[in-house]
């Protein structure tokens, strides 16, 4: 009987790396000319995985954001590993923006993937198994196709590929 080679299919974000933007993004709010007393903050919890901005007015808040995206940008974290809640009104006439990060793959995108790997009609097993994905084959070729197929389709969530072998 062959050996069934397989791998892993998991959506994860590096909280350092994600702490470290978070630093770089409160630092410029200090220093940046047009953001200095504007009166705007950014605060990261790192249990809830959440990050908060609070700003004077929605396009300060904006700014903000996009500060951060491009440090999360330069530390190779993906944008779609942060989702955005619409801009919400706070005491003193402030806007509050709070973004959450993204980590596993939720049960729908689970069943979604597991339903294009099947439609590809090759011959793999994908099993669901708590927040990642495993897929089993008796073929390395028929797994290299799968992991072409999935970089290429979008689910909304960064995806990388694990523990194969």
């Amino acid at each position: 009987m062959a050996k069934d080679s397989s791998f892993d299919v998991v959506s994860t974000v590096d909280m350092q790396e994600v702490d470290n933007a978070y630093q770089q993004t409160a630092r410029e709010l200090t220093q940046r000319y047009d953001l200095k007393g504007s009166g705007a903050t950014i605060e990261l919890s790192k249990g809830d995985g959440t990050i908060t901005v609070c700003a004077p007015a929605d396009f300060v808040a904006k700014q903000v954001i996009d500060v951060l995206n491009g440090r999360l940008v330069k530390r190779k974290v993906d944008l779609k590993s942060v989702s955005w809640d619409a801009p919400q009104a706070a005491s003193g006439g402030t806007v509050r923006v709070v973004g959450h990060i993204v980590q596993g793959i939720d049960k729908e995108c689970a069943k979604r993937i597991s339903k294009d790997i099947r439609d590809l009609k090759l011959k793999v097993k994908a099993t669901v198994e708590d927040d990642k994905l495993r897929v089993t084959s008796v073929s390395k070729d028929a797994l290299q196709q799968v992991i072409s197929h999935l970089r290429d389709a979008d689910y909304g969530i960064p995806l990388q590929f694990t523990n194969y072998r």
